[in-house]
């Protein structure tokens, strides 16, 4: 028998958390100069607290690319990943595995920003997808 709860979404792991709490300064989509933004930024103070949207695998912890500054990217089930970008501090290695809200960095401003900021996205595989409907209420 099926619930009523089956084939409504395509995320079986529920609402994410927000990484971390504040105003967002840039949502998913085109963005003014033509180029596109693949996930959603969010101010916060410099050195705020980094939680993990959901339970995962750290797949990567570095900053090699451009532009990300300190990245995280999480390994989640069904093919889902988080990332997690301007860290100014990242408090997990590659292969670590994250509980759900754990911190896994300090917010900074490393990479192209001009201010402290988080910069999430959420990829079903490759492809970005807008994180907005799947997130908890900020």
């Amino acid at each position: 028998e099926q619930t009523a709860a089956a084939g409504q979404t395509t995320v079986s792991m529920g609402k994410l958390r927000w990484p971390v709490r504040g105003k967002i300064i840039a949502g998913f989509g085109p963005r003014s100069d033509g180029t596109h933004n693949d996930g959603v930024n969010v101010a916060v103070p410099m050195g705020t607290d980094v939680h993990a949207a959901e339970a995962g695998i750290v797949a990567y912890a570095g900053s090699e690319l451009k532009g990300y500054g300190n990245l995280v990217l999480l390994r989640h089930d069904n093919g889902w990943v988080t990332a997690y970008a301007h860290n100014e501090e990242i408090l997990v290695k590659r292969g670590d595995r994250v509980k759900r809200g754990q911190v896994i960095g300090k917010a900074g401003k490393s990479g192209q920003v001009d201010q402290p900021q988080v910069h999430f996205e959420l990829r079903q595989g490759a492809k970005p997808v807008d994180p907005t409907p799947f997130m908890e209420k900020l």
